[in-house]
């Protein structure tokens, strides 16, 4: 990330010249000022969400030894879940924490990312229509299982930012 950012900022300097520089940093600063108020909020909801949820539960219903029931549930809990990445990816980490595994946690956030119902009543109804809305949402129905299914089975092992390994 960092080389990137180095390329991106060298290339606008030489480009377009430190005018460009200046004015893409004032940019970037406003869009870390409108941004922070949400990551806070979504470090806050998982703080809160890591003393609530109980870890010996989690483990039950999300955990390796969970089968389709824990693969349904966490579709179902992404497709639940309101709220965009910054709310949603800090959750990610607690139920990892409180003892998920990846094909749980995979179906959540396809899931909350091909299913979710905030987006398909706030967006998808009101732009493409009903019935285009209806359609797309039963044909992207099974895509959360099928993708917790295979993330089960994938001989990659993962260490996340938290330490934790799926």
């Amino acid at each position: 990330m960092g080389l990137f950012v180095l390329v991106a900022g060298t290339a606008t300097l030489v480009f377009r010249g430190p005018a460009a520089g200046l004015d893409a940093l004032a940019g970037a600063g406003r869009l870390l000022l409108s941004v922070l108020p949400m990551m806070a909020a979504g470090v806050l909801i998982a703080g809160f969400a890591q003393m609530l949820v109980p870890r010996d539960a989690v483990a039950r219903t999300l955990g390796r030894e969970s089968g389709l029931r824990g693969l349904l549930l966490a579709t179902l809990a992404g497709t639940l879940m309101p709220g965009g990445p910054m709310a949603s990816f800090p959750l990610v980490l607690v139920l990892i924490g409180a003892g998920a595994d990846r094909g749980s946690v995979v179906a959540f956030i396809t899931g909350w990312a091909t299913l979710g119902l905030q987006r398909v009543v706030t967006w998808e109804i009101a732009v493409l229509g009903p019935k285009f809305a209806l359609i797309r949402f039963l044909a992207s129905l099974a895509l959360p299982l099928i993708a917790g299914a295979i993330a089960r089975r994938l001989p990659i092992r993962v260490a996340t930012p938290t330490g934790e390994r799926l």
